[in-house]
C-alpha cells in the first residue's frame, strides 16, 4: 500500500509540474503545450512500468537478460514512434487554427533525444526493482540468520539443563555417603533451583535481579558439601529488583567450573565470586584455587565453558569481553566476563 501511494504521489508531482511551471509569473496555461508535455511524461511512464511490472520481474530476475534487452529495444522504439506520431497529430491540429512554424533541433535529433531519455527511464526502473529485490533478499537473509541463531541458542540451552542437573546431582551423590541430612537439604534447594532452570531458561532474557537470586541460591547449595578447608567469598553488588535484562544462566557454568576445579579434598582452597552492575555493563569476576580434575574424574563432561563462549557469541556479539587463564605459580584460575548491556 505504501509503495502504491509513493508511485501515485511521484507521478502526480511529475504530471502537475508543467502546469506549475506555465502558471508561474501569471502566465496563462497553453493547453497544447501541456498536452505535448503530457504525452512525453505518459510515454516515460509506459516504459517505466512495462519494465517495472513485467520485463524486470519475469525476464531479468529469471536470468534472461538477452530477452529483456531485446524487448526493451522493441518497447522504446515503439513508444518513441507512437510519441512522435502523437506529437505530429497535435501539431497539425494546432496548425489548422493558427500558423505554426516549428523551431528547435531537427526531427532525427529529437527522436534520438527522446529514445535516450526512455533508455534512462528503463534503467531507472531496473535499478529500483533491483534495489527492491536486494532489500527483500537481505531481509530474508537476516530473518534466516536470526532463526538459525535462535535455533542454536535453543539447542545450547537444552544442553545446559541436563548439564547443570548432572553436576548438581553429582554433588548431592557425594553428600549422601557421609551426611544424609545435608543431602536432603540439598535436594530441597535443588527443587527450588529447577524451576528457574526449566522455565526461565526458555526465555530470551530474564531480569538481572532474578538471575542473581538464582546464583545466590546455587552458591548456597554448593556450600552444603564443602569441607572446612574451603573458603567461599561472594560479593554481589546488584539489587534484587534490578530490571536489567540478561541472558538466563549465562554465568552459571563459570561458577560450576570454579567449584569443580577450585576445591581440593586435602589442601586449603578458596573461591571468590563477584558481580557488579555499572555504566551499562555487568561484570562477573571469579577467582579460585586451581586443582584440575584428572582424566578418571567423571564429575563433569567439560562442555560448560564452551557453551558459555558459544552463547556469548550468539547473544552478545561484539558486546562482551572475557578474560580467563591460570596462574601456575599461584595455582589460581581467574575468569573476568564483562557484558555490555
Amino acid at each position: 500500500m505504501v509503495e502504491i501511494l509513493v508511485h501515485v504521489v511521484a507521478w502526480g508531482i511529475i504530471f502537475a509540474f508543467p502546469i506549475a511551471t506555465m502558471t508561474r509569473g501569471g502566465m496563462t496555461v497553453q493547453w497544447h503545450d501541456y498536452m505535448r508535455n503530457l504525452m512525453i511524461v505518459a510515454s516515460y511512464a509506459a516504459v517505466f512500468y512495462v519494465n517495472y511490472l513485467i520485463l524486470v520481474p519475469r525476464l531479468m530476475f529469471s536470468n534472461r537478460m538477452k530477452e529483456c534487452l531485446l524487448w526493451n529495444i522493441i518497447l522504446i522504439a515503439g513508444v518513441t514512434f507512437c510519441l512522435h506520431i502523437g506529437m505530429n497529430t497535435l501539431v497539425h491540429s494546432i496548425h489548422h487554427e493558427q500558423p505554426f512554424h516549428p523551431i528547435g533541433p531537427p526531427r532525427p535529433v529529437m527522436i534520438l533525444r527522446d529514445a535516450v531519455s526512455m533508455i534512462l527511464v528503463a534503467g531507472l526502473s531496473m535499478a529500483i526493482q533491483l534495489s527492491r529485490r536486494w532489500t527483500q533478499m537481505e531481509a530474508a537473509r537476516h530473518e534466516a540468520e536470526q532463526r538459525r541463531t535462535e535455533a542454536e541458542l535453543k539447542n545450547l540451552r537444552s544442553q545446559l539443563n541436563p548439564h547443570f542437573l548432572l553436576n548438581t546431582l553429582n554433588n548431592i551423590y557425594a553428600l549422601i555417603a557421609f551426611d544424609t541430612a545435608k543431602a536432603q537439604q540439598a535436594v530441597q534447594e535443588l527443587s527450588r533451583l529447577l524451576r528457574h532452570v526449566l522455565y526461565d531458561n526458555q526465555q530470551q532474557t530474564v531480569p538481572l535481579g532474578k538471575e542473581m537470586d538464582f546464583i545466590r541460591n546455587y552458591i548456597e547449595l554448593m556450600r552444603i558439601r564443602l569441607s572446612a578447608n574451603v573458603k567461599v567469598e561472594t560479593q554481589i553488588d546488584i539489587s534484587s529488583d534490578s530490571r536489567t535484562e540478561i541472558a538466563p544462566l549465562i554465568f552459571i557454568s563459570l561458577i560450576e567450573n570454579a567449584f569443580k576445579h577450585g576445591i581440593s579434598p586435602t589442601e586449603e582452597s578458596y573461591i571468590s565470586i563477584s558481580f557488579r552492575e555499572q555504566k551499562g555493563e555487568v561484570r562477573c569476576e571469579i577467582r579460585n584455587s586451581y586443582y584440575p580434575k584428572t582424566r578418571t574424574d567423571k564429575s563433569g563432561s567439560g562442555i560448560g565453558l564452551e557453551q558459555v563462549r558459544k552463547r556469548l557469541e550468539l547473544t552478545y556479539p561484539g558486546r562482551y569481553t572475557w578474560q580467563q587463564g591460570v596462574d601456575e605459580a599461584a595455582k589460581e584460575y581467574h575468569s573476568i566476563l564483562i557484558i555490555h548491556i
